[in-house]
């Protein structure tokens, strides 16, 4: 048989095998890759992208199945990328979605492909960005990604999906604490599948408690869909409840926001993959890493040395001291500690007397409706915060856990820029420009979602900070 044309306007026509070879050659990393990618990128973004994650047996497969199939009945042409845990003996993907896919492999309108993770975590394969680019050129409509099983760190595919839908199934015991909060934040939409057995229905109740404890910066309320995905059941209901979410997405102007920082994350992967193999391919690295892991070993250097030492090698001494000095720059430390109370007249003798020392006269932030006493401690300080209104945030902050460690303020050297990375990270704002503080400080806050329950507040540090 002769080899297939693998031609960007082969990949266009929606030529099956050439799909399947473009995919191979990024998951390979084959230099071929890149002329392709680049000729293919400005035919891609028209597809919508879901991701469906969940805890191992949950039944991802069978439900991508099912939802693929509903969106064959609209006329949407479907790519699903089913990522696999890696073999221990070949590297490859085990090929179980694929089996588990068959009412879907004689549908020319459907191209199925299972990605092996190659022990990458975050429940996604390292190709998976290029194969989602490679299917919405070749006219993929609609893709969809089947993470494998996920824990609660695994939330890589929130920063590549359009939406998130999120599976829980009764029988896991503790049900949603087996997620916790990492990739329970990520979802836009919930999924209780196996919905015909017992539980179901107080696995929906401890997600409806938690959806009621928190609120999203885009403003969604993530619905919960009940599904039995053997039998189809609910599959209709999901499908019209992400078109639901993509039409809000659009309205609120979210959608775009969303991309611009999946983006910018990508951006920073490649620059360090980029670097990296950079690094690896120089000539003088692999003559000298005997001797430096012998130094490790014998602990006369330290790998922070040893690094600097590849780096300044490898790249040009300007750009190296540049990247170091950088480096340095960005270093944050603790400004203040911000501690809610009733009241300042009762709390600040307490705080005299542990501290002992008198705090700084007391200052009211009309934007943020707090009166604040502030004590220095070393290079930092400790601050009282008292509300001012009933509606203020410590009023509500003391209504709610009672008084104690509101948040946790951090100084960085430039604020704007810090918050700029964080975001490309995926870390969630509170505010994504800065805000005026108390002292006329610039400030931004963390959303607790993101930092570990703690709210961290960000000060851009001046001369005259402490």
């Amino acid at each position: 048989m002769p080899e297939t044309d693998l031609s960007i306007e082969s990949i266009l026509a929606g030529d099956r095998r050439a799909i399947g070879r473009a995919i191979s050659l990024v998951e390979n990393r084959d230099a071929a890759a890149i002329p392709l990618l680049r000729g293919l990128f400005p035919h891609s973004g028209g597809a919508r992208v879901i991701g469906i994650t969940g805890a191992p047996g949950a039944g991802k497969s069978t439900l991508v199945e099912k939802l693929a199939l509903a969106y064959r009945r609209q006329g949407k042409r479907v790519g699903v990328l089913a990522v696999d845990p890696t073999s221990p003996f070949s590297g490859g993907a085990i090929l179980g979605d694929r089996v588990r896919m068959q009412s879907l492999a004689s549908d020319p309108g459907v191209y199925i492909r299972s990605m092996a993770t190659r022990r990458q975590l975050g429940g996604l394969a390292p190709a998976t960005q290029d194969a989602v680019s490679i299917l919405d050129a070749a006219g993929c409509q609609t893709i969809l990604i089947e993470t494998v099983g996920v824990g609660q760190d695994e939330v890589e595919v929130a920063r590549l999906a359009d939406a998130t839908v999120l599976m829980l199934v009764p029988g896991l015991g503790d049900d949603i604490q087996t997620f916790k909060a990492g990739v329970m934040e990520i979802a836009d939409l919930f999924v209780v599948n196996k919905a015909d057995r017992p539980g179901a229905d107080r696995v929906a109740q401890e997600v409806t408690s938690m959806l009621e404890l928190t609120v999203r910066a885009d403003g969604w309320r993530p619905p919960i869909v009940p599904t039995v995905a053997t039998t189809g059941q609910g599959i209709e209901e999901l499908r019209a409840a992400l078109d639901a979410f993509f039409a809000f997405s659009e309205k609120e102007g979210t959608a775009s926001d969303r991309r611009a920082v999946h983006w910018r994350q990508r951006l920073l992967e490649l620059v360090r993959q980029t670097l990296f193999e950079h690094v690896i391919a120089a000539p003088v690295v692999a003559p000298a890493l005997d001797r430096q892991v012998a130094d490790l070993v014998a602990r006369r250097r330290s790998p922070q040395e040893i690094v600097a030492e590849i780096i300044g090698a490898v790249l040009p001494v300007s750009l190296a001291a540049q990247l170091s000095t950088l480096a340095a720059s960005r270093r944050a430390k603790l400004h203040h500690v911000g501690i809610a109370v009733d009241s300042l007249a009762t709390a600040t003798p307490i705080f005299e007397r542990l501290l002992a020392a008198p705090p700084d006269p007391p200052e009211t932030v009309a934007d943020q409706k707090v009166r604040v006493a502030a004590f220095s401690l070393g290079d930092s300080r400790v601050e009282l915060l008292e509300s001012t209104a009933a509606d203020s945030p410590i009023a509500k902050f003391i209504a709610k856990r009672g008084a104690g460690i509101h948040h946790v303020a951090v100084a960085v050297p430039d604020l704007c820029a810090t918050l700029r990375q964080l975001e490309s990270a995926g870390v969630r704002l509170i505010d994504r420009e800065p805000q005026q503080g108390a002292g006329n400080e610039k400030i931004a806050f963390l959303h607790p979602a993101g930092t570990a329950g703690v709210l961290i507040e960000l000060i851009e540090e001046t001369d005259q900070a402490n």
